[in-house]
């Protein structure tokens, strides 16, 4: 069926005014144009759709039964472009992100309300998940970008770095009171070790760094939450090492946070989208505050 937008404003104006005159002069048409669109319109509906008399025009008992659908199907026409336009201009919109825990416990709140000052209507939904499932979450269409560490290359993925985040140690508070104001890996080394579970990419960084060191990585404790680890560290199980963007949460939980040195561990953090595939402007907007921020 070929019905175009033309015809259902002719058919609904023509409703309404019971006059074909009367709507040529409301749709800025002429007479013949009118009675065109409309007699199209009843070629494809299969049947008429007024009754026209010397002295009026009415609707069919058919036209009665489909002017509230017509009504509604033009009014879904203007409510659909009013909210693609609202949403290009940042009036309404969802921002769909996903963040590590440590970044999202820290950091990420402070980025949504700068992005919700300056654009209250648009909805925010945040996934906190492990790195991985937050990269896993863009490749899957789940979101459209993800806050994490630095990925491996992936041919489907992006990065955008924004910052270096230096990685510390983390010692229970009896361990603290004695301790320098930072650690070298043989001295953390000296613990009982706490570690994220296998795969992660944190782990297995920290594991080429102690290779390189000639240290054995002798795992005693494992978990595959960052904030499970700060418990245990807090109730004096181990030590480990975290990135410092975890120092707000672990020293919250009890545990305390030093630099680690000999050598130092760094690792970049930034936004993970997918390549090729255009992001909203809600999504472009949040970027772009973020890139001038660490810019």
């Amino acid at each position: 069926m070929n019905v175009t937008l033309k015809q259902l404003k002719a058919f609904v104006v023509v409703a309404q005014q019971e006059s074909f005159m009367a709507a040529c002069e409301l749709l800025h048409i002429s007479q013949p144009a009118l009675s065109i669109a409309i007699k199209n319109l009843e070629t494809e509906v299969g049947g008429a759709l007024f009754s026209r008399t010397t002295r009026a025009v009415v609707l069919t008992p058919e036209g009665q039964r489909f002017l509230p659908t017509a009504k509604r199907l033009l009014q879904d026409w203007d409510d659909a472009f009013i909210d693609l336009s609202q949403a290009f201009t940042l009036e309404h919109g969802i921002l769909s992100i996903a963040a590590m825990p440590s970044f999202a416990s820290s950091l990420v709140p402070s980025y949504l309300k700068r992005f919700r000052n300056e654009f209250p209507d648009v909805k925010i939904k945040l996934h906190d998940v492990v790195a991985e499932d937050a990269v896993q979450m863009v490749i899957d269409d789940q979101v459209e970008l993800a806050l994490v560490f630095e990925v491996p290359d992936v041919p489907q993925l992006d990065f955008i770095p924004l910052f270096e985040d230096k990685f510390v140690a983390a010692i229970p508070p009896a361990l603290a009171q004695d301790c320098t104001e930072h650690f070298s890996w043989a001295q953390l080394l000296e613990s009982p070790l706490i570690a994220l579970q296998q795969p992660s990419t944190i782990r297995a960084q920290i594991e080429a760094l102690l290779d390189e060191q000639g240290l054995a990585f002798d795992v005693e404790f494992e978990a595959n939450q960052l904030a499970t680890i700060g418990q245990m560290v807090a109730s004096g199980l181990g030590v480990s090492a975290v990135p410092s963007l975890c120092t707000p949460l672990f020293e919250a939980q009890g545990a305390k946070c030093v630099p680690l040195q000999s050598p130092p561990l760094m690792r970049r953090v930034g936004i993970v989208t997918q390549q090729r595939k255009p992001l909203s402007v809600a999504a472009q907007s949040f970027i772009g505050q973020l890139v001038e921020k660490y810019g």
